[in-house]
């Protein structure tokens, strides 16, 4: 049998050439070749599938100075280079009869002018982190919950946040309205080979979380990726609008993506289990927890990086805004779940939204965990209590800080934590801290409806 990295006669893998069977084999029309800029907006090249082995032997071309954060204008030239193993048919794309076959890949963003992987592509900068992990000599496994909200459309197509649905936590049809169009999605993401473990109506009226299976840290980045991409597609046949928006409704519930992480060594075991400890945590566990939270305020702009974000991180709506952890309750930044097996030992960081770029969110949260255990750091005791409850004296005495009220203050936090800018590398954390500067400087520049509500008249 020959390996799959292995390069076969004509310059291509075996795993290239199984995608070429399949291409012919399924009628696929046309491939997109699929990537993200910095701030995580998913971008692709359609390209006829007859060029499928010119992509994988040579590359396609495209102008990196038309993507946001990646090149200057007299630096365009970049080269898509196809990770065989995220080859997937767009179901949307080969279920109507007028339409040939599309397909997906994911690629990996080639500097043209070294030949050498792009250090502004998000997807180096989370393998990056992964073999800072190798290094260590651990492999990183996630799972991520994201959160979405199904919206009408007006008559013109364009989005409401008109939910048409009354339903809650885990409620069922007839309130859950939407429950068919999560079936839809489910459908699609199975046909793209997801394996879902999960689905239901979230707290706010319209909003949703689909869950699927824990995998390495690099697939489940392109998982979310493609997951939004699919969300969003299957809505719109259904003429509804997905949005991944963190707080799209003010006074209710916004949307996370609450990450799982586990960390196994080379020989397979969890290293994040201990079944003599307490809480089944191993000293490990506890260092990259207390990692997590050391550069938390820093994370943020990581995780959280829309200044509608922090319109979701305030107290009062389920949110975790303060910086500590706990195995019980849900008021705490990090949570340790309950785990049946020693395998299914992991942590939980709560605090991410669904506007994240899952690559660089990734990158961090493993850089500030591995940085935890490098330095050994100690983790405080868990906070068993309810934060929620808590006055400020009280978070005082527990030493409880809180995550950054705003995404001005989480870039201050960013450029002052040396950790998080290097799990971003030089040129995104460059170019991310400069597209989020000025997307904070305009928005406090601009006067909302609420001033003009609240003031206009009064003053």
């Amino acid at each position: 049998m020959t390996d799959g990295n292995t390069k076969a006669d004509g310059g291509l893998s075996a795993v290239e050439q199984d995608v070429i069977d399949e291409i012919d084999e399924k009628g696929i029309d046309f491939l997109r070749l699929q990537f993200t800029d910095i701030l995580g907006t998913v971008k692709n090249v359609s390209v006829p599938a007859t060029q499928a082995e010119k992509a994988f032997t040579e590359g396609i071309y495209f102008d990196g100075s038309s993507i946001n954060g990646f090149v200057r204008i007299q630096e365009s030239d970049m080269r898509l280079k196809p990770d065989p193993e995220t080859f997937a048919v767009l179901p949307w794309r080969t279920r109507a009869d007028d339409q040939g076959g599309a397909a997906r890949l994911i690629c990996d963003v080639i500097d043209t002018s070294t030949g050498e992987p792009f250090e502004g592509d998000p997807r180096r900068v989370l393998k990056n982190a992964l073999d800072r992990a190798e290094e260590m000599g651990y492999e990183v496994n996630a799972a991520p919950e994201p959160e979405f909200f199904l919206f009408e459309e007006d008559e013109d197509g364009r989005a409401t946040t008109e939910t048409g649905d009354h339903g809650g936590y885990f409620d069922l049809a007839p309130k859950d309205l939407a429950s068919d169009v999560r079936r839809d999605i489910i459908y699609g993401l199975e046909d793209m080979g997801f394996e879902i473990e999960a689905s239901h109506h979230e707290v706010a009226q319209g909003q949703h979380e689909i869950n699927f299976e824990y995998d390495d840290a690099l697939s489940t980045a392109d998982n979310v990726a493609t997951f939004r991409t699919v969300v969003r597609a299957i809505a719109a046949q259904h003429d509804l609008h997905a949005t991944f928006m963190p707080k799209p409704i003010p006074r209710i519930n916004g949307s996370g993506m609450h990450t799982h992480i586990s960390l196994f060594t080379e020989d397979g075991e969890n290293a994040f289990h201990d079944e003599d400890d307490e809480f089944d945590l191993s000293e490990t566990a506890k260092q990259f927890t207390a990692g997590i939270l050391d550069h938390a305020e820093a994370l943020a702009a990581v995780t959280n990086p829309t200044v509608n974000s922090y319109k979701r991180l305030v107290p009062g709506y389920e949110a975790p805004v303060y910086v500590a952890w706990s195995d019980r309750n849900r008021s705490a930044l990090i949570r340790k779940p309950a785990a049946r097996v020693p395998a299914a030992s992991r942590i939980e960081a709560r605090f991410p939204d669904p506007s994240c770029n899952p690559y660089l969110a990734f990158a961090a949260l493993i850089h500030a965990g591995l940085d935890g255990i490098e330095r050994g750091l100690d983790c405080d005791d868990p906070v068993r209590e309810n934060i929620y409850e808590f006055d400020e004296q009280k978070r005082e005495e527990y030493g409880i800080t809180t995550l950054p009220s705003n995404l001005g203050e989480a870039l201050d936090a960013l450029e002052e934590d040396e950790v998080v800018q290097d799990a971003l590398g030089d040129h995104v954390g460059e170019k991310f801290v400069e597209a989020k500067s000025a997307e904070y400087d305009d928005y406090r520049v601009d006067v909302s409806d609420w001033e003009l509500d609240r003031y206009l008249e009064t003053f």
